[in-house]
C-alpha cells in the first residue's frame, strides 16, 4: 500500500500517483517471464500457480496466470512475424569439415504436423449451458454476477494439426523453430520468411529431411526453396518396406526380414536403381490378390519418391538421413497443451506452443530483454 498525504477538507494532487497507480495495475516484465516459464514448464496452469506462490512468493490465479501466459504467446508469435524478433545466427555461422577436410556450411530444413486437443463447439455450448444452470440457481439475496463474456466459436473437430517449420545446423547448436495453426500455404511463407532471415540461400550444403508426405514436397517447390538434396527420411522408407514384408511374407517370417534387410541396404547404399529392380523382381513373384496389390502399393510409394531416395549420397557427403530432428521437436514443443482432459482454443493452444518455440530456438532471453521490454 502507497501513502497518500492531502490537506484537510482539501485532498491532495501528486502527478506521480497517475503513473505509479499505472504500474502498480500491471504485472511487471519479471513476473510477467516468470509466469511465462512456468506457465509452459507445468503440466496445468492451476499447478503453475501454486508453484509460483510457493517458489517466487507470486500470489496470481489459475485463470490469470492462463491469460498472462496467453497473451504473451500471442505477441511472441507477433514479434516473430513482424520482424521484431529475429535469429542470433545466420547460414555462414553453421560450419562444418567435408570429407576431405575442407570447411564449409551446412544448414537442415524440416517441415512436418502435429495434431493439437481443441475444444469443439457443441462442448463449448454445453459447458455455457451448464454454467447458466448454476447462474440460474443462485439465491436471489446473493450479489448479482457479471454477464458471462461472448463465447468463442470452438473447433469442428476434437483434434486439430498445426505445422512446424524447422532450420538447424548439423551439432543442433543453431536451430529456428516456427509453428502454426493455419493452413500449409501459412507454412509455406513462415519457411521462405524464416530461410531469408537466416541466410540459407548463402549455405554451401542445403539438405531437407522430409517424411515424404506430398504436401510437404509441393510446400517446398511451390515456395521455391533451393536445395542442394531432398531426402525421404530412411525409418519412414523402412516403415513402409516392413509392412509389406508382413503382408507377402508373413509377421515373423525370417526369408521376409532378411529380404527386407536385404533390400533397405540396397537403397541405403547403391541408390535408387538397384533398389528398385529388387522390388521389381519381388513384386513378379506375388501370388495372389492381397499381395499383388501390395506390392503395387511400395512400388507406387518408393516411384513417387525417386528424386528422395538419395541415401548413397548423403552417406558419401556425410548428410542426415534421418528426419527425427524435427519429429522430436513435433514432440516437444506441443508437449503442454497434450494430455488427458485438456481442450484448447486453436489461438490459445498456438500461443503457448509459440512460447515453447521461442525457447527450443534459444531467443527466450532476446525476447524478454528486447521485444517484451518494449511492451511493458
Amino acid at each position: 500500500m502507497r501513502r497518500r498525504w492531502g490537506a484537510p477538507g482539501g485532498g491532495g494532487w501528486t502527478p506521480i500517483d497517475a503513473l505509479l497507480d499505472a504500474a502498480e495495475a500491471t504485472i511487471s516484465l519479471g513476473a510477467r517471464e516468470l509466469c511465462c516459464r512456468m506457465g509452459i514448464e507445468s503440466k496445468s496452469f492451476a499447478r503453475a500457480a501454486g508453484q509460483l506462490k510457493q517458489v517466487g512468493q507470486l500470489s496470481i490465479s489459475a485463470s490469470s496466470l492462463r491469460e498472462v501466459v496467453e497473451a504473451e504467446g500471442r505477441r511472441v508469435l507477433e514479434a516473430g512475424d513482424g520482424g521484431a524478433l529475429l535469429p542470433t545466427w545466420q547460414a555462414e555461422d553453421c560450419k562444418v569439415l567435408g570429407p576431405e577436410g575442407q570447411e564449409g556450411s551446412r544448414l537442415y530444413l524440416g517441415i512436418d504436423g502435429f495434431m493439437t486437443p481443441q475444444i469443439t463447439d457443441a462442448e463449448k455450448r454445453k459447458r455455457r449451458a451448464q454454467v447458466m444452470v448454476v447462474r440460474a440457481g443462485r439465491p436471489e439475496n446473493k450479489p448479482k454476477l457479471p454477464p458471462l463474456r461472448r463465447r468463442k466459436k470452438g473447433a469442428d473437430q476434437r483434434y486439430k494439426e498445426m505445422k512446424l517449420v524447422q532450420f538447424h545446423d548439423e551439432t543442433m547448436e543453431h536451430r529456428l523453430i516456427s509453428v502454426t495453426r493455419k493452413p500449409c500455404r501459412e507454412a509455406g511463407r513462415i519457411m521462405r520468411r524464416d530461410a531469408k532471415r537466416i541466410g540459407f540461400a548463402r549455405a554451401g550444403e542445403r539438405i531437407a529431411n522430409v517424411d515424404g508426405g506430398p504436401w510437404i514436397v509441393n510446400l517446398i517447390d511451390r515456395w521455391a526453396v533451393v536445395l542442394t538434396t531432398l531426402c525421404l527420411d530412411f525409418y519412414h522408407l523402412g516403415q513402409q518396406v516392413n509392412q509389406s514384408r508382413r503382408i507377402t511374407f508373413g509377421e515373423e517370417n525370417d526369408a521376409g526380414k532378411q529380404w527386407a534387410s536385404e533390400a533397405l541396404h540396397e537403397a541405403k547404399h547403391h541408390g535408387y536403381d538397384p533398389f528398385w529392380d529388387r522390388l521389381a523382381e519381388w513384386r513378379r513373384k506375388q501370388r495372389g490378390k492381397t499381395k499383388r496389390a501390395e506390392a503395387d502399393r511400395l512400388l507406387h510409394y518408393v516411384a513417387t519418391r525417386k528424386e528422395m531416395i538419395v541415401y548413397d549420397q548423403c552417406l558419401l557427403h556425410g548428410w542426415r538421413l534421418s528426419s527425427s530432428t524435427t519429429e522430436s521437436e513435433c514432440g516437444v514443443v506441443p508437449a503442454r497443451v497434450k494430455g488427458p482432459g485438456k481442450r484448447w482454443d486453436a489461438d490459445n493452444a498456438e500461443a503457448v506452443i509459440g512460447l515453447e518455440a521461442l525457447e527450443q530456438s534459444s531467443l527466450w532471453n532476446r525476447y524478454w530483454t528486447t521485444c517484451a521490454r518494449q511492451t511493458n
